[in-house]
C-alpha cells in the first residue's frame, strides 16, 4: 500500500490494515510463520490465557520479536467489567503497553458482546491512561457512545467470534462507518479473504482475523490470501466503484463500425 495511505491509532501508524490474534493455532510455528506471511504488524495475546505461574515454560509473547510488531494485549476470557480492568492493568504490567483490546462476554454460547459493561470498563480504562480498542455488536448507537468517550478505534463483529459466518452486520457496519470518526476494525466471523475484501471496500479501517488463519488447512497460504484480500479491498474503496444502475449499459460503443472502402 502507498506511505501515504497508513492506518492511524492513537499516536502510532501502520501499512498493514490487517490485525491478527493468536489463538487455535495447531503449533507455535504454524502461528509465527501464517502471522509473518499476513504482513500484519498488530498481534492480540488474550493475556488471561497465558501461564503466567509456570515460568520455565514458553508464552506466546517469547515467539515474537516485539521491535517488529505492536502487541495488543486482550481481555478475552473476562466476563464482567471487574474482570477486564483487573486483566487490563495486568496486562500493562506485564509487557508494558498501555494498549488493550476491550472483551466483555459473559455469554459462553454465542461469545456475544456486554454492551453495557463493554461501556463501563472503557470508560474506567481510558480514565486510567488506556489506548482502548472496544469489540463490541455491530450497534452504531453505542459505537458513537464509546468514541465519544474516547476509544481510539471501534471493533465491531462481523457474526459470532469464530463461526466463520462473514459479515451479517453489514447494514449497521456501514452507518458506523459513515459516522465514525476513529478507525472502524471488523472483528469477528470473517472466514475468507473475500469477506476482508468486503469489509474494506465498505469502507473499514482495518480487520481483525484469528480462526479463518489458524484453522485453516494451510494457515501460511491462507494468511497470504487474507493479506492480498485487504489490500484489495483497500484499492477498491480508494479506487472509487462504479455507480449501480437498474439498467444495463454497453460498454462498447453501440453505433454501427463505418465501412472500409
Amino acid at each position: 500500500m502507498s506511505k501515504k495511505d497508513l492506518l492511524k491509532i492513537g499516536d502510532k501508524k501502520f501499512k498493514s490494515r490487517l490485525m491478527i490474534g493468536t489463538g487455535r493455532h495447531r503449533s507455535n510455528d504454524e502461528m509465527v510463520n501464517s502471522i509473518k506471511a499476513s504482513g500484519a504488524e498488530i498481534i492480540t495475546v488474550a493475556i488471561r490465557r497465558l501461564d503466567l505461574e509456570n515460568q520455565s515454560k514458553k508464552s506466546i509473547l517469547d515467539f515474537f520479536d516485539w521491535n517488529k510488531y505492536t502487541l495488543l494485549p486482550n481481555t478475552a476470557g473476562s466476563k464482567t467489567t471487574k474482570e477486564a480492568l483487573f486483566t487490563a492493568e495486568l496486562a500493562r504490567e506485564l509487557t508494558g503497553t498501555n494498549w488493550v483490546k476491550l472483551e466483555v462476554i459473559p455469554d459462553s454460547k454465542y461469545l456475544l458482546p456486554d454492551p453495557v459493561q463493554t461501556f463501563e470498563a472503557a470508560k474506567e480504562l481510558i480514565k486510567n491512561g488506556f489506548i482502548v480498542l472496544p469489540y463490541i455488536n455491530a450497534d452504531p448507537v453505542l459505537a458513537q457512545k464509546l468514541e465519544s468517550i474516547g476509544c481510539s478505534t471501534v471493533m465491531p463483529l462481523g457474526s459470532s467470534i469464530g463461526s466463520g459466518n462473514g459479515i451479517h452486520t453489514l447494514e449497521e457496519i456501514q452507518i458506523i462507518i459513515e459516522q465514525a470518526s476513529v478507525p472502524v476494525v471488523i472483528d469477528a466471523g470473517l472466514a475468507v479473504p473475500s469477506d476482508a475484501s468486503l469489509a474494506m471496500e465498505i469502507g473499514a479501517d482495518c480487520v481483525l482475523v484469528n480462526t479463518a488463519i489458524a484453522q485453516a488447512e494451510n494457515p501460511v497460504l491462507m494468511g497470504e490470501a487474507f493479506k492480498l484480500g485487504v489490500e484489495a479491498g483497500r484499492k477498491s474503496y480508494l479506487a472509487g466503484r462504479i455507480q449501480k444502475i437498474q439498467q444495463g449499459k454497453a460498454s462498447s460503443p453501440t453505433n454501427k463500425i463505418a465501412k472500409q472502402n
